[in-house]
């Protein structure tokens, strides 16, 4: 037997544990120096003067390209006549995930994609006949893109570890600087997905309600506390969840193994904190509250690992209620 069939035999098995009866706000203590998530000095929680910027009608192709143009973005979204908005995850790769993802058919079906930034997994969700879609974010949005981005590169070529967004002056949680490529999108789109301003986190869970496919992408290695954060995850899914997340493997180390990274040391980001192995992150679906678990990307082939490790790549996997 395979070891990635092994471990879904193994979790097929596990009983999940049953939820403390009390949690403490998964971002509640920040690294020193910084800030929580949604308590800074002076300014109010989840957007409280965010206004909606009203996409300008009549625009041609070349004007609308112009103006998604303004800022960059996450994902390369194609909004038709040829426009695309210019983002670093091309639409070729963005369409490669969703296959991989194969969550069969979605007409009639509900899909929260949790930290979904710019939208462009939850429009493929509206295209392919999903009933409701949201997109819940509030960090993303908080974050003036290509503000932190220059604070990024200037702390990094000075051979400083930047800090973290909401560390930064790049952090607007009043204005939500960012939620604007999704809006600007969703209008250009005439798409009906409703955006969610909150932070996952720490907010409370009925306001979020339960959705019969949940998306988790690039999300879980940011996390302080990861056990809690995918049970909460487990919480608002009816059926089936899609964890996407940074992992690594140590040849020779098959049992179930995280690396900590106290303060950037994985590409200068002081918001990423854990990458498991593929076994503690299979093993950790169990612990969260899922019944099964499936690997649709894990480690690299024996041919493909360079050297002994810790080597690291983008683990995929579907959790199953």
């Amino acid at each position: 037997m395979s070891l990635h069939r092994s471990i879904r035999a193994r979790i097929a098995r596990i009983t999940p544990r049953r939820q403390p009866t009390h949690t403490s706000p998964l971002i509640s203590q920040p690294r020193p120096g910084g800030l929580p998530i949604d308590q800074v000095a002076g300014q109010p929680r989840y957007g409280e003067s965010y206004e909606l910027e009203p996409l300008p009608t009549g625009l041609t192709p070349d004007q609308l390209r112009e103006y998604v143009g303004r800022m960059g973005w996450y994902h390369e979204i194609d909004l038709g006549d040829g426009v695309h908005t210019p983002g670093g995850k091309t639409q070729a790769d963005i369409a490669r995930e969703w296959d991989l993802f194969a969550l069969g058919k979605l007409r009639g079906r509900s899909v929260l994609d949790i930290g979904g930034i710019d939208g462009a997994f939850a429009f493929l969700a509206e295209r392919d006949g999903a009933r409701h879609v949201a997109v819940l974010d509030h960090y993303l949005w908080a974050t003036d893109a290509d503000h932190y981005t220059r604070i990024y590169h200037e702390h990094v070529q000075a051979g400083k570890t930047p800090p973290a967004p909401h560390e930064s002056e790049a952090w607007h949680p009043q204005t939500l600087p960012t939620r604007w490529r999704f809006d600007t999108a969703k209008q250009a789109l005439g798409s009906k997905v409703e955006p969610i301003t909150l932070n996952f986190a720490d907010c409370d869970l009925p306001a979020v309600g339960t959705w019969d496919v949940v998306l988790y992408i690039g999300v879980l290695y940011h996390m302080p506390d990861p056990v809690r954060a995918l049970r909460r995850v487990a919480a608002v899914t009816r059926e089936q969840a899609i964890i996407e997340t940074e992992a690594m493997f140590i040849r020779g180390h098959p049992e179930a193994l995280w690396r900590f990274f106290p303060d950037g040391e994985l590409n200068h980001d002081r918001s990423n904190w854990w990458a498991p192995n593929i076994n503690a992150l299979m093993g950790l679906l169990g612990a969260a509250g899922f019944r099964d678990g499936e690997i649709l990307a894990g480690e690299p082939e024996d041919d493909e690992r360079p050297g002994d490790g810790p080597h690291h790549y983008r683990a995929i996997v579907r959790a199953i209620k």
